[in-house]
């Protein structure tokens, strides 16, 4: 049964800036620290990642995984899972709508697991996942 989480964070830093940052996909796991590496296997015409392999943990599970990302400007990036042996489904997005003080990022990630673990457990990483990817992001860039 997949899980859905969302969450959004204010950054000090305009779209393009947060967005760059996210399309720096090898420097995820200074700022992710579920992510463990991220290499980025093809690129888009524009330089952007297309395939990416990473390698996560979360609760206890490490999963290899690849994901495919699409990119729309500095507004809306999503991603959709290729292959996983721990995963059956994973879908995540950001949309940056320029704020005040700069970006309001909106993170949303839907992910389907194929071990069985304790739902409690689902709810914490997912939770820990959303944490990381709205104030993990906003810590990083505004370094």
């Amino acid at each position: 049964m997949a899980t859905t989480a969302q969450g959004s964070v204010e950054i000090k830093a305009s779209p393009a800036d947060v967005m760059n940052a996210i399309a720096a996909i090898e420097d995820m796991p200074k700022w992710s620290s579920s992510h463990k590496s991220a290499v980025v296997d093809s690129r888009y015409d524009d330089g952007r990642p297309k395939l990416v392999t990473m390698e996560v943990s979360q609760v206890g599970v490490t999963d290899k995984l690849q994901v495919e990302y699409t990119w729309q400007g500095d507004t809306e990036v999503s991603w959709k899972l290729v292959s996983s042996s721990q995963l059956d489904q994973q879908e995540g997005n950001y949309v940056l709508t320029p704020s005040g003080s700069g970006t309001k990022a909106d993170f949303s990630l839907t992910v389907d697991l194929k071990i069985p673990l304790p739902g409690f457990l689902v709810k914490k990483a997912i939770k820990s996942g959303v944490d990381t990817a709205t104030k993990g992001l906003k810590k990083w860039v505004e370094k």
